[in-house]
């Protein structure tokens, strides 16, 4: 009977630790869909221009041929603009960037007022456009403008793995690029169940995918946008550090062995209770001859 539980146990410890073993169908990216659990995804793919909401700010250039009127408008070069894409606020950039107010507007010199909320910076290009020309044209010898709007600092957060906020760097950004910036994931980070969390219009919602999936670059999960929250859940035997076979049969070695020790100790206390009881029960019965 002994044996049989110390087999079952065996078995059991052998099977938890296999199961939480990290393989490479845990961590291998671009898998084929209906294998090792990995989900189908329905092709969905698009990507919508990022819509302005409050708080951001955009940097504005005007060209024009006259260099009056790119003196008047522009503060500094279409080169220090640039490469302020790419970095963060400061001091200096800030004279440079048009803040999108509680209101949903920005104030531009000259004209005001102008509400940019919810648009996209090509719809904020050709707004500008529109209203610049209608105010320049009035000016003897005037040229055509033309406006060039980025957003300033758009970036991501990841939390629950290589935890911090990373500046996007291009237009369309996917998720593999995104956890590349962030420095990938660790063996013991989960793909399987990776979630993004995502604000529109005050408006929160979670995406829930499997990053393992080759489907997920038709998905509508691929492309990430400004202001993501990327959530890395760790996957199940981290707190074991069981990364290999190798070391799962270290595990249950070191785990038989000490079951066995335990075992030895304990069975040897039983022997010897055993024996003085079987002591105790022959001096008694030695005394009851001698009084006979």
């Amino acid at each position: 009977m002994v044996k049989r539980i110390k087999y079952i146990l065996f078995l059991a410890v052998v099977g938890y630790m296999l199961s939480a073993c990290v393989t490479a169908s845990k961590v291998n990216y671009m898998q084929e869909p209906g294998k090792h659990g990995v989900p189908h995804y329905a092709d969905t793919l698009s990507f919508e221009e990022y819509q302005l909401r409050v708080d951001d700010r955009i940097y504005v250039h005007i060209y024009s041929l006259d260099e009056d009127i790119s003196r008047m408008y522009n503060s500094g070069s279409g080169s220090q603009g640039r490469r302020q894409m790419s970095g963060s606020l400061n001091s200096s950039t800030d004279l440079y960037t048009y803040l999108v107010d509680g209101e949903g507007n920005i104030e531009f010199p000259t004209i005001g007022k102008i509400y940019v909320r919810g648009l996209t910076t090509r719809e904020v290009k050709h707004k500008l456009e529109d209203e610049l020309s209608k105010l320049l044209k009035e000016i003897p010898g005037y040229s055509s403008i033309s406006v060039d709007v980025d957003v300033v600092n758009r970036s991501f957060s990841v939390i629950g793995a290589q935890s911090g906020r990373y500046t996007i760097t291009k237009e369309k950004m996917t998720i593999f690029e995104a956890l590349a910036l962030a420095g990938d994931l660790q063996e013991f980070n989960s793909r399987k169940e990776i979630k993004i969390v995502r604000e529109k219009e005050g408006v929160t919602s979670i995406k829930t995918f499997d990053a393992r999936s080759k489907d997920i670059v038709n998905s509508e999960y691929y492309y990430i946008e400004p202001n993501d929250v990327i959530y890395i859940r760790k996957i199940p035997g981290y707190s074991f550090g069981i990364n290999s076979a190798s070391t799962v049969l270290g595990v249950v070695a070191s785990t038989i062995s000490f079951g066995a020790f335990i075992y030895s100790i304990v069975q040897t206390g039983i022997n010897h209770v055993k024996a003085k009881q079987a002591r105790d029960a022959a001096q008694k019965l030695g005394g009851g001859n001698d009084e006979e």
